[in-house]
C-alpha cells in the first residue's frame, strides 16, 4: 500500500449528498491529504471541511489551465470524481493523464443495486477493463471464487437518491448568486432540476401503485413481449453513445425494427428509467410511434417499477448502454445493445439488426457471462451504495485501503488470481 501521507486526494463533483465529504474523511483519517474543487454552492454545502475547498469561478475554456496549476502547486498525487462522462471531468482526465496523476472514478455499480463501480482511469466507455477479454478474465479468476448471487431486481436506494438530488438543487438554487457562471452538465437550470426532483419524490406512492398495475396486466397477457430499456435522456453515458442523439432517435428505431421484424403477436414493453422525472414527454412520443409505424395495441409504456418482475417473462431486451441489461444477461436473455458500455461484447451483445433482432434474436454466451460478473465482483464491484447511511457505511470500511493501493484493482487480480469473497455468518 502506497504511504498515505504522501498522498494528496483532490476531489471534483461527486454523488448528490455526504458521499464524498464522507469518504474524505476516512482517507484523512488513514494520513492522507484531502481537498475539493467545487462549481456550486451544493457542492460547497456538501463538503463540511471547509478550510480545503476550493471554489472555481472560470468558464469551461479557462477549467483545463486553471486545474493544471492547481495540482502542480498544491502537489495534488490523486483525483477524484463521480461519472466519467462529465465535460469538467474529461478534462481532469486528460490533465492527470499528462501530469501522472492517478484518478479515481466512481459510478454507480455496474451490477446495482448492492455494489457501486470503482475504477482507475476511466469507467464505462473509458473503463480499463474494455480491453480485457474474455480469456483474460478466466484466466486471471481462482476457480473457486464464491457463486454467483442472484440478479437483484430493484434499482437500490431509491428515496435517498431523489432526497438528496432535491436537497442538492435547492441549495445549489439558493446559493446561485454566488457562482454565476456556473452551467450545469445538463438541462433543465438548477431551479427546473429542484422542481423535478421534488415532483418525483412526491408522487412516489402513487406511480408505484400504477406501475404495480401496467406490470401485473402485462405478465398477464399471453403475447410474447419484448422490453426496451430506456436511460435518462439526460444521462451522460447516454449522450456519449455515439449513436443517438436523443430518446426519440433511439425509439423510433426500436419502433422501425419491431414493425419490420417482430411477429404479429408479440408485443413491446417500453420500460422507463426509475428515476424519469418527465423532463422528456415519453407518453406523447410513444403514442406517436405507435400511430406511425401501425402498431396500436402492440406497444406499452411502464414508468419504471421493478425490472425482474418483467423480464422474467420477456422474450429479449433492447437498449442503448444502460447497465440494466445485466440483469438481461444474468437470465440468459438475448440482447441488443449498442454500446459504449462494459457489457458491449460480441460474446453477450447481438450484432443482428434490430428487425432480425426482434424476428429471431441470437442468445449471449451465458458461460462467458459468468466469467465476466465474477470477473466484476473480484475488481471493480465495491459492497454499498452512496445515499442510504448504511450502504455508505459499508464503502466508507473498503474503499480508504482501496484507493491507497499501488495497484488498481483490476491489476491486483490480474496479477494474483483472486480468491473468492469470504461470507460472514452470525452465529449465536
Amino acid at each position: 500500500m502506497s504511504g498515505a501521507s504522501t498522498r494528496h486526494f483532490l476531489f471534483l463533483q461527486g454523488p448528490h449528498g455526504p458521499f464524498f465529504a464522507g469518504l474524505s474523511k476516512r482517507l484523512r483519517r488513514a494520513g492522507a491529504r484531502t481537498s475539493r474543487i467545487g462549481f456550486n454552492f451544493g457542492d460547497q454545502v456538501f463538503w463540511r471541511q471547509q478550510d480545503t475547498y476550493h471554489a472555481y469561478h472560470g468558464g469551461h475554456s479557462d477549467w483545463p489551465g486553471w486545474l493544471t496549476e492547481f495540482v502542480e502547486r498544491n502537489g495534488v498525487t490523486d483525483i477524484v470524481y463521480y461519472g466519467a462522462s462529465r465535460p469538467i471531468h474529461k478534462t481532469a482526465h486528460d490533465v492527470a493523464t499528462r501530469l501522472g496523476v492517478k484518478l479515481h472514478v466512481f459510478e454507480e455499480g455496474y451490477l446495482r443495486p448492492y455494489w457501486v463501480s470503482y475504477e482507475r482511469g476511466g469507467a464505462n466507455a473509458t473503463s480499463p477493463m474494455r480491453a480485457l477479454t474474455i480469456e483474460d478474465m478466466r484466466q486471471a479468476l481462482d476457480h473457486g471464487s464464491a457463486p454467483l448471487h442472484r440478479a437483484p431486481d430493484r434499482w437500490g436506494d431509491m428515496r435517498a437518491h431523489v432526497l438528496w438530488g432535491a436537497t442538492y438543487h435547492a441549495i445549489l438554487l439558493a446559493g446561485r448568486g454566488k457562482y454565476p457562471g456556473f452551467k450545469p452538465h445538463r438541462t433543465p437550470e438548477p431551479q427546473g432540476e429542484f422542481w423535478l426532483y421534488l415532483k418525483h419524490l412526491l408522487t412516489m406512492p402513487l406511480r408505484r401503485m400504477q406501475r404495480w398495475m401496467a406490470t401485473i396486466a402485462i405478465r398477464l397477457q399471453t403475447h410474447p413481449y419484448h422490453v426496451v430499456l430506456l436511460q435518462l435522456a439526460h444521462d451522460a453515458n447516454f449522450l456519449d453513445n455515439g449513436r443517438f442523439n436523443s430518446q426519440s432517435d433511439f425509439l423510433h428505431s426500436v419502433f422501425d425494427g419491431f414493425a419490420r421484424g417482430a411477429p404479429a403477436h408479440h408485443r413491446l414493453v417500453i420500460k422507463a428509467h426509475p428515476l424519469e422525472d418527465g423532463r422528456e414527454p415519453l407518453a406523447p412520443l410513444v403514442k406517436s410511434l405507435t400511430g406511425e409505424f401501425g402498431l396500436h395495441g402492440r406497444v406499452c409504456l411502464l414508468t419504471g417499477g421493478k425490472l425482474a418482475r418483467l423480464l422474467d417473462g420477456a422474450e429479449s431486451a433492447v437498449t442503448v448502454n444502460s447497465t440494466a441489461a445485466e440483469q438481461v444477461l444474468w437470465r440468459g436473455l438475448p440482447l441488443k445493445s449498442f454500446g459504449p458500455a462494459a457489457y458491449h461484447r460480441p460474446e453477450f451483445a447481438s450484432s443482428q439488426s434490430l428487425d432480425k433482432f426482434f424476428a429471431s434474436p441470437s442468445l449471449p454466451n451465458t458461460e462467458a457471462y459468468e466469467i465476466y460478473r465474477r470477473f466484476l465482483l473480484a475488481t471493480s464491484q465495491t459492497p454499498g451504495g452512496f445515499y442510504g447511511l448504511r450502504n455508505r457505511r459499508k464503502l466508507y470500511r473498503k474503499l480508504p485501503d482501496l484507493m491507497l493501493r499501488a495497484k488498481d484493482p483490476y491489476e491486483t487480480v490480474l496479477n494474483r488470481p483472486a480468491a473468492g469473497p469470504q461470507h460472514l455468518k452470525v452465529v449465536s
